[in-house]
């Protein structure tokens, strides 16, 4: 009888863990949008029918729970704060955008409404895809347009990348983001991430000396929250932006009950200069655009400092 080699064992050994490792990313059309599944699981969906603007919800997490808020995407789940109903999963708003409120949904807000999906691509552990959107007034007005490519990445051990590039563009005519700490790129995050509130036990921290609601309107090119998912499992959700970004090291909009947004705008709510209500004001004249980038990581346990920074490094190489 033929034996096997020792060599030979440790490759088809070695092959198999790899296979046994291996992620793979899909897109599929979805009821309310796209569907992105990891292993043939649902890892998140980009909403973008009946909705006030698209949102990505849920946000699997490191441990495999969701780590974003349900409400108000769903009703009544034990122990959730229900304020803000205008914070859905992950999303991307303004709260002054040619003095119109695009952030909350109270009277008269504007609406982002999804206009089309393009490149829609998966490979391995990795899909991404182009949604093109415009920002449309109460009356019915468009104001300007994007264009924001995401894309996600699985990484080994559960977690994942979520990439988030944006274009703003002025194709209808001058548009005006208007200085307030009300916006920009935004994730509600779950009970046990938040710093406050019922089930509340996470804790937060920047790239500098910052720690916990003290991360609220300081620069940074980084803030990192950790805590228990909904099953005790200690996750992390990191926010990234590139180093290529308008006014880099961003403002943070950071809240110790959840919210964790990156704001280039309000600079006179987070330097606390009230009387310079426009400080922050960035116009772009037709025909202009912007590109914003930012890289929400999803990790699996507690994330470390200097991890961290190598990752931002990786990141902004990019």
């Amino acid at each position: 009888m033929r034996r096997t080699s020792p060599p030979l064992i440790a490759t088809v050994f070695l092959a198999l863990v790899s296979s046994l490792g291996a992620q793979t990313v899909t897109l599929k059309p979805g009821d309310t949008g796209l569907k992105v599944e990891i292993d043939g699981k649902l890892f998140t969906e980009y909403h973008t029918k009946d909705v006030p603007r698209p949102f990505l919800y849920p946000i699997i997490g490191g441990a495999g729970e969701n780590v974003v808020r349900n409400f108000p995407m769903v009703q009544d789940v034990a122990g959730e704060a229900k304020d803000h109903k205008h914070h859905r999963g992950l999303w991307f708003a303004h709260g002054s955008v040619n003095d119109m409120d695009f952030w909350s949904e109270e009277k008269d807000f504007g609406r982002q409404e999804h206009v089309q999906f393009s490149e829609v691509n998966a490979t391995g552990n990795k899909g991404s895809f182009v949604a093109d959107t415009k920002w449309v007034a109460p009356n019915g007005k468009v104001q300007l347009t994007d264009s924001r490519k995401i894309t996600v990445t699985a990484l080994p051990e559960g977690e994942k990348y979520i990439d988030f590039d944006i274009t703003l563009k002025a194709t209808e005519g001058e548009v005006i983001f208007g200085d307030t700490k009300e916006g920009t790129m935004a994730i509600r995050l779950s009970s046990g991430l938040s710093l406050k509130g019922e089930g509340a036990a996470g804790r937060a921290y920047n790239s500098g000396t910052d720690k916990n609601k003290d991360v609220w309107g300081k620069r940074a090119p980084w803030v990192a929250y950790y805590g228990p998912d909904p099953k005790g499992n200690v996750v992390g959700v990191v926010m990234f932006e590139h180093t290529k970004n308008f006014r880099a090291p961003t403002w943070w909009h950071a809240r110790d009950y959840g919210l964790f947004a990156a704001n280039p705008f309000g600079i006179h709510d987070f330097e606390a200069k009230k009387d310079e209500k426009h400080l922050g004001d960035h116009k772009l004249a037709k025909g202009e655009s912007l590109t914003l980038r930012y890289r929400f990581y999803f990790s699996k346990g507690k994330p470390t400092p200097t991890p961290l920074a190598a990752k931002f490094t990786e990141y902004s190489a990019q």
